[in-house]
Protein backbone atom coordinates (compact mmCIF):
# COMPACT_ATOMS: atom_id res chain seq x y z
CA UNK A 1 0.00 0.00 0.00
CA UNK A 2 2.81 2.35 0.97
CA UNK A 3 6.11 0.61 -0.35
CA UNK A 4 5.47 3.11 -3.08
CA UNK A 5 5.37 6.06 -1.43
CA UNK A 6 8.48 8.03 -1.42
CA UNK A 7 9.10 7.22 2.19
CA UNK A 8 8.84 3.72 1.72
CA UNK A 9 10.85 3.24 -1.13
CA UNK A 10 13.31 5.09 1.18
CA UNK A 11 13.06 2.09 3.46
CA UNK A 12 12.74 -0.59 0.90
CA UNK A 13 16.27 1.12 -0.29
CA UNK A 14 17.68 0.97 3.10
CA UNK A 15 16.56 -2.57 4.48
CA UNK A 16 17.85 -3.68 0.50
CA UNK A 17 21.34 -2.21 1.67
CA UNK A 18 21.27 -3.95 5.13
CA UNK A 19 23.83 -6.28 5.25
CA UNK A 20 23.17 -9.95 6.86
CA UNK A 21 26.27 -12.65 7.12
CA UNK A 22 26.10 -15.65 4.48
CA UNK A 23 26.70 -18.10 7.33
CA UNK A 24 24.99 -19.90 8.84
CA UNK A 25 22.45 -19.78 5.91
CA UNK A 26 19.40 -21.11 7.47
CA UNK A 27 19.28 -18.13 9.89
CA UNK A 28 19.96 -15.28 7.58
CA UNK A 29 18.83 -16.66 4.46
CA UNK A 30 14.75 -16.66 6.30
CA UNK A 31 15.86 -12.98 7.01
CA UNK A 32 16.46 -12.06 3.66
CA UNK A 33 13.28 -13.60 2.45
CA UNK A 34 10.23 -12.34 4.41
CA UNK A 35 11.93 -9.04 4.28
CA UNK A 36 12.10 -9.38 0.19
CA UNK A 37 8.42 -9.87 0.70
CA UNK A 38 7.31 -5.91 0.35
CA UNK A 39 4.17 -5.80 2.21
CA UNK A 40 2.40 -2.24 3.05
CA UNK A 41 5.28 -0.62 4.83
CA UNK A 42 2.86 1.20 6.86
CA UNK A 43 4.72 1.08 10.27
CA UNK A 44 7.98 2.28 8.98
CA UNK A 45 6.79 4.91 6.96
CA UNK A 46 4.39 6.13 10.16
CA UNK A 47 7.88 6.88 11.72
CA UNK A 48 9.40 9.49 9.15
CA UNK A 49 6.24 10.97 9.08
CA UNK A 50 5.77 11.29 12.61
CA UNK A 51 9.40 13.20 12.57
CA UNK A 52 8.01 15.33 9.54
CA UNK A 53 5.31 16.28 11.27
CA UNK A 54 7.68 17.67 14.19
CA UNK A 55 9.99 19.84 11.67
CA UNK A 56 12.53 16.70 11.14
CA UNK A 57 13.95 17.57 7.44
CA UNK A 58 17.07 14.98 7.84
CA UNK A 59 14.72 11.73 7.44
CA UNK A 60 18.01 9.49 6.87
CA UNK A 61 18.95 10.69 10.91
CA UNK A 62 15.44 8.99 11.21
CA UNK A 63 15.83 6.06 8.97
CA UNK A 64 17.21 3.32 11.60
CA UNK A 65 13.98 4.17 14.28
CA UNK A 66 12.27 3.17 10.84
CA UNK A 67 14.24 -0.10 10.09
CA UNK A 68 13.94 -1.02 13.17
CA UNK A 69 10.23 -0.98 13.52
CA UNK A 70 10.21 -3.14 10.06
CA UNK A 71 12.34 -5.61 11.75
CA UNK A 72 10.56 -5.86 14.81
CA UNK A 73 7.13 -6.21 12.55
CA UNK A 74 8.76 -8.93 10.33
CA UNK A 75 9.33 -11.10 13.38
CA UNK A 76 6.40 -10.81 15.39
CA UNK A 77 5.29 -11.85 11.57
CA UNK A 78 7.54 -14.91 11.40
CA UNK A 79 6.22 -15.94 14.72
CA UNK A 80 2.60 -15.50 14.16
CA UNK A 81 3.01 -17.52 11.02
CA UNK A 82 4.07 -20.59 13.38
CA UNK A 83 1.64 -20.22 15.79
CA UNK A 84 -1.26 -20.23 13.40
CA UNK A 85 0.08 -22.34 10.79
CA UNK A 86 -0.22 -20.55 8.14
CA UNK A 87 1.03 -21.62 4.77
CA UNK A 88 1.17 -17.99 2.60
CA UNK A 89 2.38 -14.67 3.80
CA UNK A 90 2.07 -11.96 1.41
CA UNK A 91 1.23 -14.65 -1.63
CA UNK A 92 4.47 -16.47 -0.66
CA UNK A 93 5.04 -19.12 1.62
CA UNK A 94 6.14 -18.60 5.37
CA UNK A 95 9.31 -18.80 6.58
CA UNK A 96 8.63 -22.35 8.76
CA UNK A 97 6.54 -23.58 5.92
CA UNK A 98 9.60 -23.19 3.70
CA UNK A 99 12.36 -23.73 5.88
CA UNK A 100 11.04 -25.42 9.29
CA UNK A 101 9.54 -24.36 12.62
CA UNK A 102 12.62 -24.27 14.31
CA UNK A 103 14.67 -22.20 11.53
CA UNK A 104 11.63 -19.93 11.58
CA UNK A 105 11.82 -19.56 15.73
CA UNK A 106 15.65 -18.45 15.33
CA UNK A 107 15.47 -16.14 12.37
CA UNK A 108 12.84 -14.36 14.11
CA UNK A 109 14.87 -13.98 17.24
CA UNK A 110 17.65 -12.81 15.20
CA UNK A 111 15.60 -9.94 13.56
CA UNK A 112 14.24 -8.71 17.18
CA UNK A 113 18.26 -8.25 17.74
CA UNK A 114 18.43 -6.40 14.66
CA UNK A 115 15.85 -3.94 15.50
CA UNK A 116 17.30 -3.32 18.90
CA UNK A 117 20.73 -3.00 17.00
CA UNK A 118 19.21 -0.48 14.98
CA UNK A 119 17.71 1.73 17.49
CA UNK A 120 21.47 2.02 18.90
CA UNK A 121 22.49 3.84 15.49
CA UNK A 122 19.69 6.43 16.65
CA UNK A 123 21.48 9.55 18.43
CA UNK A 124 22.18 8.98 21.96
CA UNK A 125 19.90 11.60 23.29
CA UNK A 126 17.01 9.98 21.77
CA UNK A 127 18.13 6.15 22.56
CA UNK A 128 16.57 5.99 26.02
CA UNK A 129 13.43 7.44 25.16
CA UNK A 130 12.73 4.92 21.92
CA UNK A 131 13.55 2.27 23.78
CA UNK A 132 11.12 2.61 26.57
CA UNK A 133 8.40 3.53 23.84
CA UNK A 134 9.88 0.27 21.52
CA UNK A 135 9.99 -2.13 24.60
CA UNK A 136 6.55 -0.75 25.78
CA UNK A 137 4.82 -1.62 22.33
CA UNK A 138 6.80 -5.02 21.74
CA UNK A 139 5.58 -6.30 25.03
CA UNK A 140 1.72 -5.00 24.29
CA UNK A 141 1.87 -6.69 20.97
CA UNK A 142 2.72 -9.91 22.39
CA UNK A 143 0.00 -9.39 24.69
CA UNK A 144 -2.23 -9.27 21.83
CA UNK A 145 -1.73 -11.99 20.13
CA UNK A 146 -1.49 -14.20 23.29
CA UNK A 147 -5.21 -12.83 23.61
CA UNK A 148 -5.83 -13.20 20.12
CA UNK A 149 -5.04 -17.61 20.84
CA UNK A 150 -7.37 -17.18 24.22
CA UNK A 151 -10.37 -15.96 22.19
CA UNK A 152 -9.64 -19.14 19.84
CA UNK A 153 -10.56 -21.36 22.98
CA UNK A 154 -13.35 -18.89 24.47
CA UNK A 155 -17.50 -19.70 23.94
CA UNK A 156 -17.59 -16.24 23.37
CA UNK A 157 -15.72 -12.40 23.38
CA UNK A 158 -17.43 -9.15 24.08
CA UNK A 159 -16.86 -6.38 21.47
CA UNK A 160 -14.63 -4.61 24.33
CA UNK A 161 -12.35 -7.52 24.99
CA UNK A 162 -12.20 -7.49 20.68
CA UNK A 163 -11.42 -3.67 20.66
CA UNK A 164 -8.45 -4.20 23.28
CA UNK A 165 -6.93 -7.46 21.97
CA UNK A 166 -6.68 -5.47 18.54
CA UNK A 167 -5.59 -2.58 19.93
CA UNK A 168 -2.47 -4.19 21.20
CA UNK A 169 -1.75 -7.10 18.31
CA UNK A 170 -2.13 -4.37 15.74
CA UNK A 171 -2.85 -0.76 17.27
CA UNK A 172 -0.31 -0.01 19.26
CA UNK A 173 2.94 -0.13 16.96
CA UNK A 174 1.24 1.97 14.61
CA UNK A 175 1.22 4.22 17.66
CA UNK A 176 4.47 3.58 18.46
CA UNK A 177 6.08 4.28 15.46
CA UNK A 178 4.38 8.03 15.14
CA UNK A 179 5.75 8.33 18.31
CA UNK A 180 9.18 7.06 17.79
CA UNK A 181 9.35 9.53 14.98
CA UNK A 182 8.36 12.33 17.54
CA UNK A 183 11.14 11.55 19.50
CA UNK A 184 13.45 11.57 17.11
CA UNK A 185 12.24 15.35 16.24
CA UNK A 186 12.30 16.44 19.76
CA UNK A 187 8.37 16.94 19.60
CA UNK A 188 6.75 17.81 23.79
CA UNK A 189 5.85 14.74 25.76
CA UNK A 190 1.85 15.79 25.25
CA UNK A 191 2.26 16.29 21.81
CA UNK A 192 3.82 12.88 21.16
CA UNK A 193 1.12 11.44 23.22
CA UNK A 194 -1.40 12.79 21.24
CA UNK A 195 0.44 11.61 17.89
CA UNK A 196 0.22 7.77 19.47
CA UNK A 197 -3.39 8.22 19.91
CA UNK A 198 -4.11 9.15 16.42
CA UNK A 199 -2.09 6.11 15.38
CA UNK A 200 -4.04 3.86 17.72
CA UNK A 201 -7.49 4.85 16.75
CA UNK A 202 -5.93 4.47 12.91
CA UNK A 203 -5.17 1.17 13.97
CA UNK A 204 -7.62 0.02 15.25
CA UNK A 205 -10.17 0.95 12.14
CA UNK A 206 -7.53 -0.77 9.89
CA UNK A 207 -8.60 -4.18 11.62
CA UNK A 208 -12.46 -3.54 11.58
CA UNK A 209 -11.49 -2.48 8.00
CA UNK A 210 -9.79 -5.70 7.24
CA UNK A 211 -12.40 -7.79 9.08
CA UNK A 212 -15.15 -5.98 6.97
CA UNK A 213 -12.91 -6.68 3.95
CA UNK A 214 -12.89 -10.17 4.57
CA UNK A 215 -16.18 -10.73 4.09
CA UNK A 216 -17.34 -8.24 1.61
CA UNK A 217 -14.14 -7.78 -0.28
CA UNK A 218 -13.26 -8.72 -4.17
CA UNK A 219 -10.97 -11.46 -3.78
CA UNK A 220 -9.30 -10.02 -6.59
CA UNK A 221 -7.95 -7.09 -4.56
CA UNK A 222 -8.23 -8.47 -1.19
CA UNK A 223 -6.05 -11.45 -2.50
CA UNK A 224 -7.51 -14.13 -0.53
CA UNK A 225 -10.96 -15.69 -0.26
CA UNK A 226 -14.04 -14.13 0.92
CA UNK A 227 -15.46 -15.16 3.80
CA UNK A 228 -12.36 -17.20 5.24
CA UNK A 229 -13.14 -15.69 8.54
CA UNK A 230 -16.37 -17.08 8.82
CA UNK A 231 -14.87 -20.41 7.39
CA UNK A 232 -12.90 -20.68 9.99
CA UNK A 233 -15.28 -19.21 12.61
CA UNK A 234 -12.99 -16.54 13.53
CA UNK A 235 -14.30 -13.97 16.24
CA UNK A 236 -13.98 -10.93 14.25
CA UNK A 237 -15.83 -8.24 14.69
CA UNK A 238 -19.03 -9.01 12.63
CA UNK A 239 -19.33 -12.39 13.98
CA UNK A 240 -19.40 -10.74 17.61
CA UNK A 241 -21.58 -8.76 16.79
CA UNK A 242 -23.94 -11.28 15.51
CA UNK A 243 -23.94 -13.50 18.46
CA UNK A 244 -24.74 -10.61 20.70
CA UNK A 245 -28.00 -9.63 18.65
CA UNK A 246 -29.57 -13.14 17.60
CA UNK A 247 -32.52 -14.38 19.04
CA UNK A 248 -34.67 -17.58 18.85
CA UNK A 249 -34.34 -19.25 15.19
CA UNK A 250 -31.57 -16.82 14.16
CA UNK A 251 -29.72 -18.17 17.29
CA UNK A 252 -30.46 -21.85 16.49
CA UNK A 253 -29.04 -20.62 12.53
CA UNK A 254 -26.06 -19.01 14.25
CA UNK A 255 -25.35 -21.48 16.22
CA UNK A 256 -25.93 -24.65 13.21
CA UNK A 257 -23.14 -22.56 11.25
CA UNK A 258 -20.73 -21.92 14.10
CA UNK A 259 -20.80 -26.28 14.42
CA UNK A 260 -21.46 -27.82 11.01
CA UNK A 261 -18.44 -28.76 9.67
CA UNK A 262 -20.45 -30.72 6.61
CA UNK A 263 -21.79 -27.71 5.15
CA UNK A 264 -20.53 -26.62 1.70
CA UNK A 265 -18.40 -23.55 2.10
CA UNK A 266 -20.11 -21.54 -0.41
CA UNK A 267 -23.73 -22.44 1.74
CA UNK A 268 -22.14 -21.44 5.11
CA UNK A 269 -20.59 -17.77 3.79
CA UNK A 270 -23.97 -16.78 2.43
CA UNK A 271 -25.63 -17.80 4.91
CA UNK A 272 -23.58 -16.00 7.83
CA UNK A 273 -23.70 -13.12 5.57
CA UNK A 274 -27.84 -13.19 5.28
CA UNK A 275 -27.83 -13.49 8.96
CA UNK A 276 -25.13 -10.15 9.22
CA UNK A 277 -27.50 -8.31 6.86
CA UNK A 278 -30.63 -9.29 8.34
CA UNK A 279 -29.03 -7.76 12.04
CA UNK A 280 -27.70 -5.06 9.83
CA UNK A 281 -23.64 -6.12 11.39
CA UNK A 282 -22.09 -5.04 7.91
CA UNK A 283 -23.48 -1.53 8.49
CA UNK A 284 -22.69 -1.44 12.15
CA UNK A 285 -18.84 -2.58 11.69
CA UNK A 286 -18.55 0.40 8.80
CA UNK A 287 -20.03 3.00 11.73
CA UNK A 288 -17.90 1.62 14.20
CA UNK A 289 -14.50 1.77 11.62
CA UNK A 290 -15.52 5.71 11.01
CA UNK A 291 -15.68 6.49 14.67
CA UNK A 292 -12.71 5.66 15.39
CA UNK A 293 -11.32 7.61 12.37
CA UNK A 294 -13.06 10.45 13.75
CA UNK A 295 -11.53 9.93 17.06
CA UNK A 296 -7.97 9.74 14.94
CA UNK A 297 -8.37 13.13 13.20
CA UNK A 298 -10.06 14.91 16.59
CA UNK A 299 -6.14 13.49 17.86
CA UNK A 300 -4.61 14.98 15.29
CA UNK A 301 -6.92 18.25 14.95
CA UNK A 302 -5.28 19.12 18.79
CA UNK A 303 -1.23 18.89 17.53
CA UNK A 304 0.19 22.16 17.64
CA UNK A 305 1.94 22.19 14.44
CA UNK A 306 0.81 24.24 11.08
CA UNK A 307 -2.36 22.45 9.52
CA UNK A 308 -0.05 21.96 6.25
CA UNK A 309 2.49 19.91 8.26
CA UNK A 310 -0.63 16.96 8.89
CA UNK A 311 -1.57 16.66 5.37
CA UNK A 312 0.61 13.46 5.07
CA UNK A 313 -0.93 12.00 7.93
CA UNK A 314 -4.47 12.89 6.73
CA UNK A 315 -3.90 11.18 3.60
CA UNK A 316 -3.04 7.88 5.02
CA UNK A 317 -5.91 7.64 7.32
CA UNK A 318 -8.20 8.73 4.15
CA UNK A 319 -6.13 5.76 2.52
CA UNK A 320 -6.71 2.92 5.16
CA UNK A 321 -10.22 4.03 5.04
CA UNK A 322 -10.92 3.65 1.48
CA UNK A 323 -8.49 0.69 0.66
CA UNK A 324 -9.91 -2.08 -0.73
CA UNK A 325 -7.24 -5.15 0.33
Amino acid sequence: MFASHPYGIKITQALNLAEFPDSPADLYDPIRYILSLSGKRIRPVLVLMGAKLFGESDLDRVLPASVAIEYFHNFSLIHDDIMDRAPLRRGKETVHQKWNDNVAILSGDALLVRAYQELAKCPNQHVPDLLTVFGRVALEVCEGQQLDMDFERRASVSEADYIEMIRLKTSVLLGGALQMGAIMADAPSAQQELLYQFGEAIGIAFQLQDDFLDVYGDPADFGKQSGGDILSNKKTILAIRTESLVRGDDRNEFNLLLSSDQMAPLEKIDRMKALYLKLSVDQYAEELKVRYMELAYSKLDRIEVDETRKQELKDLAQALLDRTR
